[in-house]
């Protein structure tokens, strides 16, 4: 009976070395999964930032597209990233706490007038793990849409 009884508490004791040494490679692995979402979605909220802006200043009759307009609706769409929150215009460059529309062009492409825009954004760093890179990635999307009616194009 005392042999069975000093066996149980070994394995117990056990297990906890167990759970101890692995615990760490649990949490990396979790930190890690809950990143790499959270990068996805900034690429995602970046692309559909570009897309909203060029989508409307290539629905713009007039053919004039405004610079800080593009980038109010581009903002907006970001709004929903952490470094966004609170920015009103998108001068200046990139830095930890913006979002830019870094260019709006217009160009032609087979006779069809198109508006062009670029957004870049720098993402938070969600989980900081010292040693391990700066945790922040500068993302660039971009994209170009028809103008509406084939009308000619200008940035203002």
């Amino acid at each position: 009976m005392r042999t069975r009884l000093r066996t149980e508490r070994g394995r117990r004791g056990q297990s906890v070395v167990e759970f101890s040494v692995l615990l760490p490679w649990f949490v990396f692995l979790f930190a890690g999964a809950f990143d790499w979402g959270f990068y996805a979605h900034a690429l995602i909220s970046t692309q559909s930032a570009a897309r909203a802006a060029a989508l409307y200043g290539a629905n713009l009759s007039g053919g004039t597209v405004s610079s800080s307009t593009v980038c109010t609706v581009a903002l907006q769409e970001l709004s929903m990233e952490p470094n966004v929150g609170g920015l009103s215009g998108c001068a200046g460059p990139v830095s930890s706490s913006q979002a830019v529309v870094t260019s709006t062009t217009c160009s032609t492409i087979d006779t069809v007038n198109t508006v062009k825009v670029t957004v870049t954004y720098q993402t938070a760093q969600l989980v900081p793990i010292p040693g391990v890179l700066s945790g922040q990635f500068t993302i660039n999307r971009t994209a170009q849409l028809p103008m509406k009616n084939n009308s000619s194009c200008t940035v203002s």
